[in-house]
């Protein structure tokens, strides 16, 4: 487990407030975790959006398309009102103010290539109808057909008005841990199959002061027609 960042974790009454308001985290996490069969990695052909309900209007997929360079596949509706524009084919990148783009590449390029889950603790920018909002985004690697590791569960949450769109965020920390990976026995590759629910394309930690949101946000579902 790497960290960095400003700060530290204190184990304060603050965390589990976090994790009370960050439950949508929690909840993709804990489904990935169910789908690792004998601790492999998840296939992509197995998220069910069903397992994840209560988080799909965060939810996201992305698929590397160059070193520390990925693209989303599948996005949820928070996404879409957040950068005010479809964002299937954008690069996650876009999402990040530009002097924390080389620092995002490295800490995802970790996930395809160590793989590693990556937390990242996000602030951002602020200016006339963009009021002050913070985010956390969870990334967990996946599978794809051929067997690579090229394709990422994501799940963001904010804390804020979204107010005028686009925002994008500073970095304030992130958490990267490695992940131990076997392949059980019997497992299959199958082809890909697109995942109803998302909108889909054809084509190491230290939060500085984590404020995240409080209640969910109601769910709203964009059907896939490719």
């Amino acid at each position: 487990m790497s960290y960095f960042g400003k700060g530290g974790r204190d184990g304060s009454s603050d965390a589990g407030i976090e994790a009370t308001r960050f439950a949508m985290l929690a909840e993709v996490r804990a489904y990935w975790e169910g789908l690792r069969d004998g601790g492999a990695l998840p296939r992509r052909d197995e998220v069910d959006p069903r397992g994840i309900a209560g988080a799909l209007e965060n939810t996201f997929l992305l698929e590397r398309v160059a070193p520390g360079i990925a693209r989303f596949r599948l996005a949820g509706m928070q996404l879409h009102d957040l950068m005010g524009m479809d964002v299937r084919g954008m690069p996650v990148s876009s999402l990040i103010e530009p002097l924390g783009r080389t620092r995002l590449a490295e800490a995802l390029e970790g996930v395809f290539t160590g793989p590693s889950t990556l937390e990242i603790w996000m602030e951002a920018e602020r200016g006339i109808g963009r009021p002050a909002m913070e985010a956390r985004m969870l990334l967990l690697p996946l599978t794809a057909a051929r067997g690579d590791t090229d394709l990422v569960l994501g799940c963001m949450g904010l804390h804020g008005v979204v107010g005028r769109a686009p925002r994008r965020f500073a970095i304030a920390g992130v958490l990267s841990e490695k992940i131990e990976r076997r392949i059980a026995p019997g497992r299959r590759t199958e082809d890909h199959q697109p995942v109803a629910g998302l909108a889909e394309a054809g084509v190491s930690f230290t939060p500085a002061y984590p404020r995240p949101p409080r209640g969910k946000p109601n769910l709203r579902l964009v059907h896939s027609r490719d």
